[in-house]
C-alpha cells in the first residue's frame, strides 16, 4: 500500500505539487490523470525516490521513501516515460545488469530475468541489441526491468507515449496481465487509455488532487448536466404544451428546428430522471411527429475538463461536438440529394431512348 501525505514540491517560486494526499490500496490498477504540467511525473518521481519532497512524506508498505529508501524501493518497479535503456547492450545483458543493480541474489538472477522476459514476451529477442529493436519492443524491455524482483507495486509513467495503435493495444494487454499479481499505478493524460484499463482514477490539476473515484462514479458526478434533445414537427406552442405535460423536466430551451415547421428543444431533466419514454409517449398521444430524440451523456472527458479547466471548456467541447454533428448531417443530406438527382437524370435519359 502507498500513502502520500501532504506532499509538496517547489522549484523556486513554482509550486509543482501542492499538499497532495491520497492512498493506493493493493490489487487494483490506478490511473493518475491530469493535463501536461499538472505534477504527475514529479509526484511519481518523489514516490519512487528519484526526487526529494519539499514537504510531506510517502510511505511504501510501511517504509518512508526518504528515511528507508532501500526497503521502500524494493517494493516498487518503475517505468519512467523514457525507459533507462543501454542501447549497445543486448536485451539479456541489460536485464542481467538490472537484476544485479537491484541486488537480486545471484542464484535467483537467471530465473527472474527469464520470467520477466516471458511475461512481457521478449524472450525471442533476448540476444538482440536494444538499439535494433522497435519502439514497442524497447518499451517491453522497460517493462521487464520494472518487474525484475517482482515488486508488489508497478509504477508506469506514460507507458504508451509515441507508440502506434497496435503497440498501444499490446501494452494495455500487458498492463492488465501485470495487474493480476501486482498493484499498478498508471500515469497518463490520455483519457481513453485510463478509462480502458484502470479500476480507479486520481485526477490531479495544478499539483492538487481534484477527484478520486471509479470511472463510473466520476461520470456520475456531472449527471445533472445531461440533456435530452428533441426535434418535433409542429408549432412552438403545440410542442411547448406537450413538453410541459411531461414530468421530471427541470429546464427547456426552444429554438427553430432548421426544417420547415419544426422546433428543436434542449431539455434538462431533474436529477436522476429518465424522461425519454415519457417524451415519446406524450408526443405520440398528441399526434405530433417526433423526428429526433437524443440523450447527451456525461463522459469522463467532460468530467476531466470540468475539474481541470472549468465548465466553459465542457460547454465549448459540447458546442463543437454539436457543430460537427450538424455538419455531418448537412453533408449526408447533400449526398442524398445528389444521388436522387442522378437517379432522376438516369430515368429521364432512359425514357428518351
Amino acid at each position: 500500500m502507498i500513502e502520500v501525505r501532504n506532499l509538496v514540491k517547489r522549484y523556486g517560486n513554482h509550486l509543482a505539487v501542492d499538499h497532495l494526499n491520497f492512498t493506493v490500496d493493493t490489487g487494483q490498477i490506478y490511473g493518475f490523470l491530469g493535463p501536461n504540467g499538472a505534477g504527475k511525473s514529479t509526484t511519481m518521481n518523489i514516490m519512487t525516490g528519484y526526487l526529494g519532497a519539499t514537504e510531506g512524506e510517502v510511505i511504501i508498505n510501511g517504509h518512508n521513501i526518504l528515511e528507508e529508501p532501500e526497503e521502500a524501493k524494493r517494493c516498487i518497479g518503475y517505468l519512467p516515460e523514457m525507459p533507462p535503456l543501454y542501447l549497445d547492450m543486448t536485451v539479456r545483458e541489460y536485464l542481467d545488469f538490472v537484476a544485479e543493480l537491484k541486488k537480486i541474489p545471484k542464484k535467483e538472477r537467471k530465473e527472474q530475468v527469464e520470467q520477466s522476459m516471458l511475461l512481457v514476451k521478449i524472450f525471442d529477442v533476448q540476444h538482440r541489441l536494444i538499439k535494433n529493436l522497435s519502439k514497442g519492443y524497447r518499451q517491453r524491455v522497460g517493462f521487464a526491468q520494472a518487474i525484475i524482483g517482482f515488486p508488489e507495486i508497478i509504477i508506469l509513467d506514460e507507458p504508451t507515449v509515441g507508440l502506434d495503435p497496435k503497440q498501444i493495444i499490446e501494452i494495455r494487454s500487458l498492463i492488465r496481465e501485470l495487474a493480476k499479481k501486482h498493484t499498478v499505478i498508471l500515469s497518463s493524460h490520455i483519457l481513453a487509455e485510463v478509462q480502458e484499463v484502470c479500476d480507479y482514477i486520481l485526477i490531479i490539476s495544478q499539483g492538487r488532487l481534484v477527484a478520486s473515484d471509479t470511472p463510473e462514479n466520476l461520470e456520475n458526478l456531472m449527471s445533472d448536466q445531461q440533456t435530452v434533445e428533441i426535434l418535433a414537427r409542429g408549432s412552438r406552442d403545440t410542442v411547448k404544451k406537450i413538453v410541459n405535460s411531461v414530468p421530471g423536466i427541470r429546464q427547456a430551451a426552444y429554438e427553430d428546428g432548421g426544417e420547415k415547421q419544426t422546433v428543436k428543444v434542449v431539455l434538462t431533466p431533474k436529477s436522476g430522471a429518465d424522461i425519454r419514454e415519457s417524451l415519446f409517449t406524450a408526443f405520440s398521444k398528441a399526434d405530433c411527429p417526433l423526428l429526433m430524440l437524443y440523450q447527451s451523456r456525461t463522459t469522463l472527458e467532460d468530467v476531466f475538463l470540468e475539474l481541470t479547466q472549468g465548465s466553459s471548456a465542457v460547454a465549448n467541447r459540447k458546442r463543437q461536438k454539436k457543430k460537427t454533428e450538424r455538419e455531418e448531417e448537412r453533408k449526408e443530406k447533400e449526398l442524398e440529394l445528389m444521388e436522387e438527382s442522378e437517379r432522376e437524370g438516369g430515368d429521364r435519359d432512359g425514357s428518351s431512348l
